[in-house]
């Protein structure tokens, strides 16, 4: 069964991570992987190209079937292995309504965070626009609030009282915001969810190793 399935990944990219939660939700161990060096540019070697031609990561497949799209592949994973593991869809349509806006809506934290990071990643110092990187922090910013809005409506999780769909998908960008330093201090509830879902076994299975070598994280987000 997981023999079928084919990842190729790189380590702390959340949405690598959250395709490898779903795996470890789904008990299918012993996948073909390939861990991807981005320094390397290994993304877009041949066969990583073969499977996502874009040259991206996640490169997934099963079978015949190729799902490189995080979210999509999380859910298809659900779809195929139902009998697998727990469910990570809930009963209640109110906590899927939720669940499925959760899903899709945490793709514009995830763009704010790529347009502050890799703006800062890839424009040097002295060449930043003031004006760019105010406009980049205010947007992200005004996410995170809205996030921490969010938090403890309905229960401890993303669609309420039970670690679902939802958590695979966002629990990573959260994750990667705090190692970036996003104030706990300034935003409580999202760091309290931080700390009960860190301790879930599929994600504290699949913490990526450079973070376990190296816990010190920085201080990009620590005034936002």
């Amino acid at each position: 069964m997981a023999k079928d399935i084919t990842l190729h990944w790189a380590s702390g990219s959340p949405p690598c991570w959250r395709v490898i939660i779903a795996l470890e939700e789904k008990n299918l161990k012993g996948y073909n992987q390939k861990l991807l060096s981005f320094d390397k540019g290994e993304q877009k070697e041949k066969e990583t190209l073969d499977i996502n031609p874009r040259g991206q990561v996640p490169a997934f497949k099963h079978g015949n079937n190729i799902v490189n799209e995080s979210i999509a592949a999380c859910l298809y994973l659900e779809s195929q292995f139902k009998s697998r593991g727990p469910s990570l869809i809930p009963d209640s349509s109110e906590e899927q309504a939720l669940m499925y806006q959760r899903m899709i809506e945490i793709l514009n934290l995830q763009q704010r965070l790529a347009d502050v990071v890799l703006y800062t990643r890839r424009i040097p110092e002295e060449e930043r626009h003031d004006s760019a990187v105010k406009r980049n922090r205010e947007a992200l910013s005004a996410e995170f609030k809205l996030w921490e809005s969010y938090m403890h409506k309905g229960g401890p999780y993303m669609a309420g009282k039970n670690f679902t769909l939802a958590d695979v998908i966002v629990f990573p960008p959260i994750a990667f915001s705090l190692r970036l330093g996003l104030s706990q201090e300034r935003y409580p509830k999202l760091t309290e969810y931080y700390n009960l879902a860190k301790e879930r076994p599929s994600i504290k299975a699949t913490w990526p190793k450079h973070w376990l070598e190296n816990p010190q994280g920085m201080d990009l987000f620590k005034d936002l």
